[in-house]
């Protein structure tokens, strides 16, 4: 185990207590001076924030909390205190959602599989500037998956108007009134989406197109 004797605050948001309480052993073992706070909800963590004036040091980050979403709770950590290294601490393995975490300001991602020495080491690594990934991660990013390999289409302007009504949750003949088009044309548009994302239905259009930041 690593050891260092600055002294450091980590903060564990993540709504399960065994987690809680493993990480919080490993963290005091392998620190001469640590102070760790726990949290079972993303909105905890943001009240102490505000109430505090600035986050910990570090932040061990679930992505799914029982009130918000980690990716999301990351960008608003990083917002109120630009300071703190986030770290997703999690079981999701999907490529697209460590690129995500990253995107929003993240320091590092970690399979909840890690071992003890993995997190200490992926936490200097964060505090010492550094982006922290886990031995799982670092494989997961180093194979892009089949849809990173894929050519993203090039949408129109009507195109990206009608998906985003269509993710709002609007039907065709009220996508037609809006846009002052026919039905039938919504219909053509929402097929040749179709067939440009090369998938069987709008909903599987649409995540891919906001996945990708087709839509803004």
């Amino acid at each position: 185990m690593l050891a260092d004797k600055k002294k450091i605050t980590i903060a564990i948001v993540d709504d399960h207590p065994i987690v809680l309480e493993g990480l919080q052993k490993v963290l005091m073992q392998a620190y001469d001076y640590v102070s760790t706070i726990c949290f079972s909800t993303g909105g905890e963590f943001l009240n102490y924030i505000k109430k505090a004036g600035s986050g910990s040091d570090i932040v061990m980050l679930d992505i799914t909390l029982p009130d918000i979403n980690g990716i999301d709770l990351c960008r608003e950590v990083k917002t109120l205190s630009p300071a703190t290294c986030v770290l997703a601490f999690s079981n999701h393995n999907e490529r697209s959602t460590i690129m995500k975490m990253l995107h929003n300001g993240a320091s590092g991602y970690l399979l909840k599989n890690a071992g003890a020495d993995e997190v200490v080491a992926c936490i200097n690594e964060a505090l010492d500037g550094q982006i922290a990934l886990s031995r799982e991660a670092k494989e997961i990013m180093a194979k892009p998956s089949a849809r990173d390999l894929q050519v993203l289409p090039a949408l129109t302007k009507r195109e990206k108007e009608i998906l985003k009504l269509i993710a709002d949750g609007q039907t065709s003949a009220a996508i037609a009134g809006q846009l002052h088009v026919s039905p039938l044309t919504v219909e053509t548009h929402r097929r040749n989406l179709m067939q440009k994302f090369n998938v069987k239905s709008m909903t599987a259009a649409v995540k891919v197109a906001m996945e990708n930041g087709l839509m803004s």
